[in-house]
């Protein structure tokens, strides 16, 4: 039997965001392998071993999916959102480079996924519709000096700012050490979205001037946008929408 292995995003949590791709490659599938609450996003079914393992061991999930499809598996490796940002796909191509020459043939695709930064845009408006760029607030695998500096960086260049991670019970100021950051630049008045769980039932959306943002409004399902000063609020009933313009003077 040809195995093969590919790296799937599941979306931010709808059913309904899941690819066709995705889903194509899961009916196939022998194994599928991540973290316990992605995993248990897929249904078993008769021929499907379900590998669930806990945080922080993306390197011997991505080894052993690598070493199941080179022994002839159909193997996925599951993330939520998209598998590209801050998730499965770099640990596994981390391990294609140290480990077994032979690993560098296998048939290995990257299948991408709706991230929850895309997915909480959507659900405000548009507030990524100009520059922007994405920061991962855990100091897990690089120092917080490195994370303040690209904070920093971004809020001198002006950009919106997506928070992934923003604050967990190991990490419990990160958040609120990366707005004191943004208030030092940006003063009080840029709006900050705070999307939990999109596309859920749990789905909740608050948006709040810099000046009034703290960290205990996140948690780990929380993704966090900071606008640029070009975004703006359009008031409306129920929660206003958020928008960047598309130009910059």
């Amino acid at each position: 039997m040809s195995g093969w292995l590919a790296i799937a995003g599941l979306g931010p949590g709808g059913e309904a965001l899941v690819t066709p791709e995705v889903a194509d490659a899961l009916a196939q599938a022998t194994d599928v392998i991540g973290y316990i609450p992605y995993v248990a996003r897929v249904a078993p079914r008769p021929g499907l071993t379900l590998h669930a393992s806990d945080n922080r061991v993306e390197r011997d999930r991505a080894e052993q999916a690598l070493a199941l499809a080179a022994a002839g598996a159909r193997v996925v490796v599951v993330s939520s959102g998209d598998p590209g940002v801050f998730a499965m796909a770099a640990a596994v191509f981390e391990a294609v480079e140290a480990g077994p020459r032979a690993w560098r043939s296998l048939d290995l695709r990257v299948l991408p996924g709706i991230t929850a930064m895309l997915a909480a845009a959507a659900r405000a408006g548009a507030p990524l519709g100009h520059d922007f760029c994405a920061i991962n607030l855990s100091d897990n695998l690089k120092p917080w000096s490195l994370v303040a500096r690209r904070v920093a960086l971004a809020a001198a260049a002006d950009f919106a700012i997506a928070f992934y991670n923003p604050r967990s019970r190991a990490r419990p100021d990160g958040l609120d050490r990366a707005l004191a950051i943004l208030r030092a630049t940006c003063g009080d008045d840029r709006p900050v979205l705070f999307a939990r769980a999109v596309t859920t039932a749990e789905e909740t959306l608050r948006i709040v001037p810099l000046g009034a943002a703290t960290g205990d409004m996140a948690d780990m399902r929380t993704l966090v946008i900071v606008g640029s000063s070009q975004t703006r609020i359009i008031d409306r009933p129920g929660t206003p929408w958020l928008y960047t313009p598309r130009s910059a003077a």
